[in-house]
């Protein structure tokens, strides 16, 4: 049986998927300069896998017995490329923090499925906090 505890971390995951996909999708559209053409495919590739964490989050979910929500976290898409870079590095940061509790949680409720789900999702934005790493090292050379 599972918690109410792991259904709410996964209503909250949702929440943040669908935060971050609308923030990097807003980024790609408001990404400005010479910089713009080299990273701005990757902010909608980006976007992109977000959403389709949040689908596979959300099927999780419903199949557990919760009802996965529509509203997104607080979304902070930044003022300047590289306040944009800093909230993107942030928002991965807590996503990983998130996704390793949801881990823990899944293996204490004997729950190998959500574990082995959020194990790829948590390869994804490791791959993610990467990349906006990159560019802000990228930034002071």
């Amino acid at each position: 049986m599972t918690s109410q505890k792991l259904k709410d971390m996964l209503n909250a995951a949702i929440a943040r998927e669908i935060q971050v996909s609308i923030q990097y999708m807003w980024q790609h559209v408001q990404w400005m300069g010479v910089d713009h053409f080299s990273v701005s495919d990757k902010f909608q590739e980006v976007a992109v896998e977000e959403m389709k964490h949040a689908e596979k989050i959300a099927e999780r979910l419903w199949y557990l017995g919760g009802v996965p929500t529509t509203k997104p976290s607080p979304i902070d898409v930044g003022n300047s490329l590289w306040e944009m870079v800093d909230n993107d590095i942030k928002a991965e940061l807590e996503a990983i923090e998130m996704y390793k509790k949801i881990e823990k949680l899944a293996d204490s409720e004997g729950d190998p499925t959500t574990r082995f789900i959020f194990e790829g999702i948590l390869e994804d934005e490791e791959d993610h906090h990467d990349f906006f790493t990159s560019l802000k090292e990228g930034k002071k050379k």
